[in-house]
């Protein structure tokens, strides 16, 4: 009797085939920020106990995550690059996208600060001083929501960076480049959640924070089954209801808490998004 179950069943998914499995898999792609800060590891799991879909987390920088969208390789986005995912918008491929929580970029060094950025009272400031003591800078260079914002902020001081010998480009995640820039005792540019999940084993040290142009807003976008029927949409739809949902919001609020003595991001659904 046992065996002819077991046959029965195998016959069942023969019959209904790969795809019908595939509507219960979840594409998301996602910042590395995401995934390094751990907190993931909590929403995830929620996620799929509470709908039964199964997420494959695709952690990459945001640009490479809207790229995925562009090309209909991800059922759900959850990025952090304003501009970027505006332009992606506009173009199409995404569907309601809600601000989701925010924390804030912060530029690191070692905590001897030898280029004095401490003192710079602006973020562009700082960077100028960077610059102008030809302080050892360490950038993802992956086109990342952090690339760019790290781009925006040379931009923002007038100097173009690109060449320079104190400038180096790893084309890495923000785990790696942390790593990359405390073995250098360089600088760089973090999100405060990922620095602080990692600052017990880098030699780093916040040399700037605060300013405006700092802030770091996340939003989660749907890809529209319209322009890629073989989005799974409603796994998609889900994810995003969940991502804003109250029970999610809330585990956003708390976490890093118990560890840091602070959040590591800050919920924001529901709020003006400009």
């Amino acid at each position: 009797m046992k065996n002819r179950i077991l046959s029965l069943l195998a016959g069942a998914i023969l019959c209904l085939g790969p795809a019908a499995f595939a509507q219960h898999s979840v594409i998301l792609a996602t910042t590395t920020s995401t995934q390094d800060s751990g907190l993931l590891d909590v929403l995830v799991p929620m996620f799929q106990k509470q709908t039964g879909f199964q997420v494959k987390t695709i952690a990459v920088g945001s640009g490479q995550a809207i790229a995925m969208g562009r090309k209909g390789e991800a059922d759900v986005l959850l990025v952090h690059s304003p501009d970027a995912e505006k332009a992606f918008m506009a173009d199409g491929p995404g569907l309601n996208r809600k601000l989701v929580m925010h924390n804030d970029f912060v530029v690191l060094g070692p905590a001897a600060d030898p280029a004095g950025l401490k003192a710079a009272p602006t973020a562009a400031d700082a960077f100028r001083k960077l610059a102008a003591g030809s302080a050892t800078f360490v950038s993802r260079a992956d086109q990342s929501g952090t690339h760019a914002q790290e781009k925006k902020l040379w931009k923002g001081a007038g100097i173009d960076p690109a060449g320079k010998p104190w400038y180096l480009e790893t084309g890495q995640g923000m785990g790696q480049t942390l790593n990359v820039a405390s073995e250098k005792r360089a600088y760089t540019l973090s999100d405060r959640g990922t620095y602080l999940a990692m600052k017990k084993n880098l030699g780093l040290a916040i040399v700037s924070e605060g300013d405006v142009s700092l802030a770091n807003i996340y939003h989660v976008i749907e890809i529209d089954p319209a322009k890629f029927p073989k989005v799974n949409a409603a796994g998609g739809r889900a994810f995003a209801a969940f991502m804003v949902s109250a029970p999610a919001q809330a585990v956003i609020r708390t976490f890093g808490v118990d560890r840091f003595g602070s959040p590591l991001f800050f919920p924001d659904a529901g709020k003006k998004d400009n």
